[in-house]
């Protein structure tokens, strides 16, 4: 049988080797390996479920969280059965090692600092809005990184506040846990950094921002529900501080 041209051609191409791959294997790029270890003394059967629930609950805060706009690590590993779960590595500062002075001093000016702390109510905004209770808010769950790749534009700050640890995390919508979550945060700033005198206090900063992005949300009205919550709240607390 006598082959075409096309068909010799066919033929030929077919069986020559194939070029070796020019394009470059990706870079290694750096994960935190949170692991949940077992709890000897608690029931296997009920270690496993406690362990999926969190391992789960924390895994849907990121994801939650960073599309609604929230700076947080990048999800990259869930093993529910192993309980690890794997996120990007942020390469900074927390923001209590920034505000509590040390070698970040010579970084930043005071107006810096005080733009990043009003980006952390931002933040606190959008991640509230998007439902989601964080559970744990101190400045030592909040890294300060330098911006890179497309974050880093002509006109934006050097630096940029990602929330980390959502280990206590959860999903809910009322305004009186949006309350609880940023009073907690308030507590931890006045026990942490105290503002020095005619100085502005760094948790009305928070507010600021906090309030800005509420104000930015489709439901109107969430900074006022919010704001009468967290005044009840602090009554709450300072009677509680008082009985002792």
């Amino acid at each position: 049988m006598t082959l075409s041209t096309s068909a010799a051609a066919s033929s030929t191409s077919s069986t020559s080797p194939l070029p070796a791959a020019t394009a470059e294997p990706p870079a290694p790029v750096d994960i935190l390996l949170k692991h949940r270890f077992p709890k000897r003394y608690r029931h296997p059967t009920l270690d496993a479920q406690l362990t999926r629930q969190r391992l789960t609950s924390e895994a849907r805060a990121l994801v939650r969280c960073a599309k609604a706009g929230v700076r947080v690590p990048g999800l990259r590993l869930v093993d529910v059965k192993q309980g690890c779960l794997g996120m990007e590595w942020i390469e900074g500062w927390s923001v209590r090692e920034i505000l509590g002075g040390g070698q970040e001093d010579d970084l930043t000016s005071d107006d810096d600092e005080d733009e990043r702390v009003e980006d952390v109510g931002n933040d606190l905004g959008k991640m509230h809005t998007a439902d989601i209770i964080h559970g744990d808010l101190t400045t030592s769950n909040m890294m300060v990184r330098l911006r890179t790749g497309d974050s880093a534009g002509a006109n934006a700050p050097p630096f940029e506040v990602v929330l980390i640890d959502f280990g206590l995390s959860s999903a809910s919508p009322m305004h009186e846990d949006r309350a609880v979550d940023l009073y907690v945060l308030e507590r931890a700033f006045s026990s942490t950094h105290p503002v020095a005198p005619g100085g502005r206090a760094h948790f009305d900063l928070v507010l600021e921002g906090y309030r800005e992005a509420l104000e930015r949300a489709p439901k109107k009205g969430e900074w006022d529900r919010v704001w009468k919550r967290l005044e009840e709240v602090r009554m709450r607390g300072r009677k509680r501080s008082m009985v002792g």
